[in-house]
């Protein structure tokens, strides 16, 4: 018998007892003021939120942002807001996204419990600029912001294929020597616009 064989026939002999599975019917957390909550996860990691009346106002507070005025090339994908320097579609290949100061992204739905984000690539041709972006700006409608996961989860299409990620930010590590490092592996800023019209 190989060793290999006898660690295999040693597991087999130790098998873990079957336990059901959890219920998933809840309690699950509610939150009195859902965009409260939110505004409080994302700050909690560092993160931003800016509330705004329509596409109109969001123009004007993301060119007071901070990310905008050091950005050199600032990629927007939000319909119905015309700023922005990089225009997404006509890149060809995602190695020319290396320079992106700024993204500007559009979300479906956020969530309170953890401040994260649902964006998809329905409506962007590159997913990696989300994560290749210096600085990243997320813009949601301020009346889908769900108050948990399991929430979350009943809005997703699970038949369907397709990307889809659930972002909370920004980007941060305090594995060396646990001394935190913002924008470790992605943004090194994030601000959610929760957007009161969003037609």
């Amino acid at each position: 018998m190989t060793s290999k064989d006898s660690i295999l026939a040693a597991i087999r002999r130790h098998q873990v007892p079957a336990a059901p599975l959890p219920e998933l019917d809840g309690p699950w957390i509610t939150y009195d003021d859902p965009l409260a909550a939110f505004t409080a996860s994302v700050e909690a990691v560092g993160g931003q939120v800016a509330r705004v009346g329509n596409r109109d106002e969001l123009a004007e507070r993301l060119q007071v942002l901070p990310a905008w005025n050091a950005a050199q090339t600032i990629c927007n994908t939000v319909p119905g807001v015309d700023l922005g320097n990089f225009d997404l579609d006509a890149c060809a290949d995602p190695h020319q996204l290396e320079h992106i100061d700024l993204a500007v992204v559009e979300g479906q739905f956020a969530v309170a419990e953890n401040g994260a984000v649902w964006v998809t690539d329905e409506h962007l041709r590159h997913r990696v600029v989300l994560f290749i972006a210096q600085h990243l700006a997320l813009v949601t409608p301020a009346d889908q912001v769900v108050d948990n996961l399991h929430q979350a989860y009943q809005r997703l299409a699970w038949g369907e294929r397709g990307f889809g990620v659930l972002i909370s930010g920004p980007s941060k590590t305090a594995d060396i020597e646990q001394s935190l490092v913002i924008g470790a592996h992605g943004a090194r800023s994030l601000t959610v616009f929760l957007l009161d019209d969003a037609s």
